[in-house]
């Protein structure tokens, strides 16, 4: 089938749980390698296979099939844990499936983790040449990118530095442009532009657009569902390893939204994050009673209370708060440094809370996310779960809802008019 890109057939692939025993010394390999045969065949009983039920495996995937078109983008959600980077691995050759069969016609270019390919010690330079060559990339055809490359990534006086002093903006910077400008057929893209400033995301966007343009096929994973609706015409939904959905990327996210948005309470605790300087510890959203609540009138004002805790003393750090729709596009945000300037110069170790307050009549009836992010000089991250709350129709000014429907987009600020009066008659 010339027009197939990619063909997955009945796909699956089965961990064992527990069973790495860490790294051994060169004595301990040698001194195994007389017994290594008569171990081998006394472990392929062991070995996790298709039959296996033990309890201490598990399907990453289970039964997955689908196929993607030569020029198609196509995007993979799905909870954490639900398989979509074990997927990706086993497209980009990684890992090899434990059933089921996988068809790639073109070749594969990926960006599965940050600096994925590269060799530290090596330079940014020597990296792209590597990089390419790992891809089947001849000489002339990187020597003809890469100019493109270093212009895209913007790392011209740092590239014949290693790559392992390079800051993680900057690596993943050098592993997009390389992944993006290499003229391969198919680009496998794992959600590791989260890492990046809100403008490089944007840069990188408008790349895979091109990249879909020009008639290459893109599998891109990601949680922000306006960047699937815009960059991919279709979408995949894995959960628990299986395909629950498959079809127009706008109607699988929808499906996917309905049916994981939880509203709770109103209060949100938050448990990882702890690798990060600043990390959030609790969100509530309050009503116009100060109570929390997840559904609120859309008359009335929305309080945001967000509890965080800073392990060292900062400068130039802040706190944001983005409320999107319900596929993840973004409607506006707000920084405590936009009120608070002088919060920027020098934050203490400690918990902190920092609240705000969105105000009734603007939003009209819906769904609603809160993301949140924190950032210090130029690392900046996202926190990876947004919250739901939801506007009702109670209280709502507009009338005419009752008989068009709602839409219009999703800000509804009343605005002042003249009461509209008659001029005479209009002559035709």
């Amino acid at each position: 089938m010339p027009d197939i890109a990619i063909e997955v057939k009945n796909l699956g692939k089965l961990y064992r749980i527990g069973q790495f025993a860490g790294y051994k010394t060169i004595r301990e390999t040698l001194m195994g390698v007389a017994s290594a045969p008569f171990r081998h065949i006394r472990s392929i009983g062991d070995q996790p296979s298709a039959d296996s039920h033990q309890s201490n495996t598990i399907w990453a995937l289970k039964d997955v099939s689908f196929e993607v078109k030569r020029g198609e983008a196509m995007g993979i959600i799905g909870r954490n844990g639900s398989g979509k980077s074990t997927l990706l691995k086993i497209l980009s050759r990684i890992t090899a499936p434990t059933e089921g069969r996988v068809e790639i016609h073109g070749r594969v270019g990926s960006l599965l983790e940050v600096g994925t390919g590269f060799h530290p010690e090596l330079t940014g330079r020597e990296n792209i040449y590597l990089n390419a060559a790992v891809l089947g990339m001849k000489r002339a055809e990187v020597e003809r990118k890469f100019d493109e490359i270093i212009a895209f990534a913007e790392i011209e006086k740092f590239l014949d530095t290693p790559v392992k002093r390079y800051s993680s903006g900057m690596y993943v910077r050098l592993a997009f442009a390389v992944a993006a400008h290499l003229e391969t057929e198919i680009l496998v893209v794992d959600e590791v532009l989260a890492v990046g400033d809100a403008a490089f995301q944007k840069k990188c966007l408008g790349k895979m657009s091109n990249v879909a343009v020009e008639g290459r096929t893109v599998l891109f994973v990601s949680h922000n569902f306006g960047a699937i609706q815009r960059l991919c015409s279709r979408a995949i939904w894995l959960e628990k390893g299986a395909v629950n959905g498959l079809g127009d990327s706008t109607a699988i996210c929808e499906r996917y939204l309905h049916s994981s948005v939880g509203f709770g309470s109103g209060v949100y605790k938050f448990e990882d994050g702890a690798g990060h300087v600043i990390q959030f510890l609790r969100a509530e959203l309050l009503n116009s009673k100060e109570e929390p609540a997840s559904t609120f009138r859309a008359d009335e004002p929305i309080r945001f209370r967000i509890r965080y805790h800073i392990s060292r003393e900062l400068s130039g750090a802040s706190i944001a708060l983005n409320i999107t729709d319900a596929l993840g596009s973004s409607l506006w945000g707000m920084s405590d440094i936009d009120v608070f300037p002088d919060l920027y110069e020098r934050r203490l170790v400690g918990t902190w809370v920092y609240e705000c307050i969105a105000p009734g009549n603007v939003l009209r009836p819906g769904t609603y996310m809160v993301a949140l992010g924190a950032g210090s000089g130029s690392q900046y991250f996202h926190h990876p779960t947004p919250f739901p709350f939801e506007v009702s129709t109670a209280g709502y000014w507009r009338q005419s809802h009752r008989y068009f429907g709602v839409g219009g987009g999703p800000i509804a600020v009343p605005m002042k008019a003249k009461m509209p009066v008659p001029i005479g008659e209009v002559s035709t």
